[in-house]
């Protein structure tokens, strides 16, 4: 499967999310492949700052073929990540085509939630091309016991996208594990695994 973490707002956490699908999916035994196709390169940052090799390939890709050149650079292993660019543009028209599922990171936002319909409208052109594209929302950065961080679901609602009943929340240990290269499942958090990250990828 070929996932693109797409959303033209910066902050909302793609690249986070990127990382942690891509070890989540790793961790499964599966052979997964990360691409970062933002040209500001941050996977492959997080990829430079580690001691040693992560646990899936990262590679760059952040040119307008990537729906024409993943499936050679692709073609041994079981699942692709990529990690969109911050604002529209043909990288991310391109990324969008490639991906059989395009997950739409938002934040509990009034302003990501309005940012949310351009992205969206790449998704709708790239379905003409592709006619089985799937899309999905995940609230990600959500604060825990805040209103509008149950409310961003039901005003997601207004776009023909389903939400994931999954939410990622606000951790100070992603930053933290991002400085040194790592994921929230490669430091000491007394956890036995990141249930959240895994609930996100098997929805």
């Amino acid at each position: 499967m070929i996932i693109s973490v797409q959303n033209q707002k910066g902050g909302v956490g793609k690249t986070t999310l990127a990382i942690h699908i891509s070890h989540a999916l790793a961790a499964q035994d599966s052979r997964v492949l990360l691409v970062d196709a933002d040209p500001q390169g941050s996977a492959r940052d997080w990829a430079a700052a580690r001691d040693s090799q992560p646990p899936f390939a990262v590679v760059g890709l952040d040119r307008p073929t990537i729906h024409r050149d993943l499936s050679a650079i692709a073609k041994n292993y079981d699942h692709v990540v990529i990690d969109g660019p911050p604002r529209v543009s043909d990288i991310a028209r391109s990324a969008i085509i490639a991906a059989d599922l395009v997950l739409i990171p938002v934040q509990p936002s009034p302003f990501d939630v309005w940012a949310a319909q351009e992205v969206i409208n790449l998704i709708t052109e790239a379905s003409v091309f592709k006619e089985k594209l799937k899309s999905v929302f995940v609230i990600n950065r959500k604060i825990v016991n805040t209103a509008i961080g149950r409310d961003v679901a039901e005003a997601l609602s207004g776009y023909n996208i389903p939400v994931l009943a999954s939410t990622i929340c606000q951790r100070v240990a992603f930053a933290e594990s991002a400085a040194t290269g790592q994921t929230v499942m490669e430091i000491d958090l007394n956890l036995e695994r990141p249930s959240y990250i895994f609930r996100v990828v098997q929805s």
